[in-house]
Order: C-alpha cells, then sequence, then structure tokens
C-alpha cells in the first residue's frame, strides 16, 4: 500500500506494548503496516529532516578496502559498552573532490588512521544497513590525534630513559659493514644503493626486505632491527624509505620501532620520507638524515674523512721517520767518528804494547837460550864421565846374565836334557805321577816326543840330585819347539 508519511507514537513512551495494554486492534488502521522497502524509505526520510545537513562522525579507520574508484571501509570506536560500529561509502567523486585536501596535509586514509569525516546517513535497501557517505573529512583532527599519540610515545621514551641510548652507541670510524632495512623494491633502496655504489668504497650491504607501510610494517621492521642488531659483523644499521604521507609514515611514530632502535647494540642511521619529515624513529636513532640518499652520503662522508684523517696521519708519520731517521744519521756518523778516533788510538797504543813486549820477548828469549846452552854443556860434560861410573855396574849386569843363561831351559835342554809333560800340560817331575796307559810328551833342545807309559820303575832318592839338576820351569814351548818329530 502507498503509506504517506512515517508515524511514530503519540509520544515517547508509547510503543506497541503500550498499545497492546490498552486492548487495541493490531488492525487498526491508526498503527500502519509497512512493506521492507517502505519502512527503509520511511527511514531514509527521517534521517534526511534529522540529519538533512550531514554529520561529522569520529573514529578509527578499520577494514579499508578499494573496488575501482570507490573505497569502503568501518568506522569504529571501542567504549566500555562494547565496540561501536559505522559502515563508511567513499565514492569516486567524494575521492576526487577530497584529494587535494588530503595531499595539502600530505595524508591518505589508511587502515588504523583515526579520522573525523562529514556524510549523509542513510539506509541500503539492498542490506538494511545504516551506513554513512562520506563527503569531506577535518585534515586537522587526524593531524592533532597523529601528534598527540606521538607525544605520548616521545613522553614514555624520556621516562624510560631510551630517547637517548642510542645515540650513546659508538659508530665505527669507518662504516663499511651495514645493515639495512628497507623495501627492496622501493625508490629508497635504488637511491641508497646507487650513491653506495657511485662512492667507489667497499662497503659490505646486508640487505633486510620489509614492508614500511600497512599493517604488517611495524612488526616486520621491528624483527628486521633485532635480527640485525645481533650480528657482531656489522658496524651500522640503516632504516630508510621514500616520502609518502604523513599517515604512511606514522608507521615509524610506532613506540615498537623506536624502543628496537633505542635497544639496538648497533648504532641505527635514519633516512625516511622527505626533509619536512621527522618520525620518532628520527628522534631515537643515533643519526638522522633526511633523505635515503643523504644517509647513504653521510656513510660514505664518513669513511672519506677516515680515509683523508689516515693518509694525513700517514703523511705526518712519514715526516717524523724522515726527520729522525736524519737526525739518528747524524748522532750515528758522530758516534762512527768517535769510535774511528778512539779504535784508530787504541790501536796505537796497543802497537806500542807489542812492539814493547816483542822487544822484552826477544831480550828474554836470548837470555833463556844462553842459560839454555850453559846447562846443556854443563850436562854434557857431566855425561863424559858417565861411562867410568858405570863400568862395575856393567860387569855386574854382565854376571847376571851369564846367570840367566845358564838357567835357561833351553840351554840346559842343549846339553842333552829334556822336559816330560802329560797330555795336559803338567810337568811330570816324579815317575810316580804316572800310571801304565799314560800318553806323555817329551820336550827337546829340538822338537818333541809323544809316547805312551808301559812300566813305572821308581827308583831310589839320589841325594844332592836337586843340586846338580836344574830345575826347569813349566813354560809353555815356543812355536818352533811345537813340532812333532813323528
Amino acid at each position: 500500500m502507498s503509506q504517506p508519511s512515517f508515524d511514530f507514537p503519540a509520544s515517547e513512551s508509547d510503543d506497541i506494548g503500550d498499545v497492546l495494554d490498552r486492548g487495541l486492534d493490531l488492525d487498526d488502521e491508526g498503527v500502519p503496516t509497512f512493506s521492507v522497502a517502505e519502512l527503509t524509505d520511511a527511514i531514509n526520510g527521517t534521517l534526511r529532516r534529522r540529519f538533512g545537513d550531514g554529520v561529522w562522525v569520529r573514529g578509527e579507520i578499520q577494514g579499508w578496502s578499494e573496488r575501482g574508484p570507490h573505497a569502503y571501509f568501518r568506522l569504529v570506536e571501542e567504549t566500555e559498552q562494547g565496540r561501536a560500529v559505522l559502515n563508511v561509502q567513499f565514492f569516486a567523486p567524494a575521492r576526487a573532490r577530497l584529494r587535494p585536501i588530503l595531499a595539502k596535509h600530505r595524508l591518505r586514509l589508511a587502515e588504523g588512521l583515526r579520522v573525523r569525516i562529514f556524510g549523509h546517513l542513510d539506509v541500503f535497501p539492498g542490506n538494511g544497513q545504516l551506513g554513512l557517505k562520506m563527503s569531506g573529512i577535518d585534515p586537522r583532527f587526524t593531524l592533532g590525534d597523529l601528534a598527540m599519540q606521538r607525544d605520548e610515545v616521545v613522553r614514555r621514551l624520556v621516562a624510560s630513559g631510551m630517547y637517548d641510548a642510542n645515540r650513546r652507541r659508538r659508530l665505527a670510524v669507518a662504516p663499511l659493514r651495514v645493515g639495512v632495512i628497507t623495501s627492496v623494491d622501493s625508490a629508497a633502496w635504488a637511491d641508497f644503493s646507487h650513491e653506495i655504489e657511485r662512492s667507489g668504497l667497499g662497503f659490505q650491504l646486508r640487505v633486510c626486505d620489509v614492508r614500511v607501510q600497512g599493517e604488517w610494517a611495524v612488526g616486520m621492521i621491528t624483527t628486521a632491527l633485532r635480527a640485525l642488531g645481533r650480528h657482531a659483523d656489522l658496524d651500522a644499521l640503516v632504516l630508510i624509505r621514500g616520502g609518502g604521507a604523513r599517515s604512511e609514515l606514522a608507521t615509524f611514530d610506532a613506540e615498537e620501532i623506536a624502543l628496537a632502535i633505542a635497544t639496538s647494540p648497533l648504532p641505527v642511521l635514519t633516512g625516511l620520507g622527505h626533509e619536512i619529515d621527522r618520525s620518532i624513529a628520527d628522534e631515537v636513532a643515533h643519526l638522522a638524515l633526511k633523505t635515503p640518499t643523504a644517509c647513504a652520503t653521510a656513510l660514505v662522508e664518513r669513511v672519506h674523512e677516515f680515509r683523508d684523517r689516515a693518509e694525513h696521519t700517514w703523511t705526518g708519520i712519514s715526516r717524523l721517520a724522515e726527520r729522525a731517521i736524519g737526525a739518528s744519521e747524524g748522532r750515528l756518523h758522530e758516534v762512527a767518528l768517535g769510535i774511528r778516533h778512539r779504535t784508530q788510538g787504541a790501536v796505537d797504543r796497543a802497537d806500542d804494547r807489542l812492539h814493547q813486549r816483542a822487544g822484552r820477548l826477544r831480550a828474554s828469549a836470548d837470555r833463556t837460550v844462553e842459560r839454555a846452552d850453559d846447562r846443556l854443556a854443563t850436562a854434557t860434560a857431566s855425561l863424559r864421565r858417565v861411562p867410568g861410573r858405570l863400568d862395575p855396574e856393567v860387569r855386574h849386569l854382565d854376571a847376571v846374565a851369564a846367570r840367566v843363561r845358564l838357567l835357561d831351559p833351553v840351554t840346559t835342554m842343549a846339553r842333552g836334557w829334556s822336559i816330560t809333560r802329560t797330555a795336559d800340560g803338567r810337568t811330570v817331575r816324579d815317575a810316580a805321577d804316572l800310571v801304565p796307559g799314560t800318553e806323555i810328551v817329551t820336550s827337546f833342545a829340538r822338537g818333541r816326543a809323544r809316547s805312551r807309559v808301559e812300566h813305572i820303575s821308581p827308583s831310589p832318592t839320589v841325594p844332592g840330585a836337586d843340586d846338580t839338576v836344574p830345575s826347569v820351569p813349566s813354560v809353555p814351548p815356543s812355536a818352533d819347539q811345537e813340532t812333532d818329530p813323528a
């Protein structure tokens, strides 16, 4: 049916329950019945009458999505009663109209951004949901909210002592080993790496590819800072990204990134956004540069400064060394002259002493030779008198020699005597020492005879026999006597 207007109860306290309690008929024409479409139109008409000029609403953007030229998101507010949600449609004409305003304030609508927007309420018949058709925005609200959040993070960092912690890190005099946190597909990485390569220095870069905007950016950047900070073979870390909207660069205002920089064991250099941008990451970094290119230039200049200082120092050392060598050569020449003079004097004195000693030696030798000649003459005279004193001794020795010759067994055997021995070499002195069958050897003055005893007849002892028969010592026969005549 056709419904000309949307009639509410007579008073705010009247509702359908009150109507039923009064016993009114539900089919009474005073309580109209609407179709869904009619009810939606009636609601929209009421909304137009109540909010005909539009309405300002503030909240946080969530579920941002783009479908062609249009954008859709939810405006969310967390309250004590729970979450309040309003669907927002941001159609292409409104986006085109607001684009210059957003660009002027360098804002870009994105997930998580708090905004104050203007629009018109309506209920979409297709899904029966209340929505806001966005047509305006208050940039100052968003910027003020970002500034307030930023100030709060800075306040906590200062209170905890983390605000200037990384600036206390010592930056190497020649930071050639650098860890880089950036998006490798970005212009920031291209500018930074080109400047490093153009320097011609031996930089060693270790790059960690991360998101630099969006909902994953904070976590990836924080993880990369902590991971590269554990590498002891790096001299410094560099965090860079190109320019962008303030809302996008607000990623680097995150407290998680600031704490990762503050607690990093390595000094962190930042090159974020444009020259007019300065994030909390810049505030807590060891050194904040305006752009990625400026960040690379700072590293190159520091290495160049170190090289120039090293060259200057080496030149100074070379000059000092040359002066020291020259002075040392002078002193050495003086010392050499002194040594030569002293050596020459010592040699001359030694020659004099040598000549004196040689003269004394010659004189002493002559005297020694003369004394030796005198002693030799005296000895010669004494020797000439020796033969007369030696004659009695010579005669005594001759008598002893004659007796020795007489007692020699060879001489005795030459007179016809012989020596009898047993086979084992024992001298036989008595026939009683033998038994029949004993093999004996008889030695003569010339040769030997071997025989065997057949009979023994002892004879009486001849008085004085021992005195007349010389005792023949038991000596082995000489080599020429060991021949057996047999």
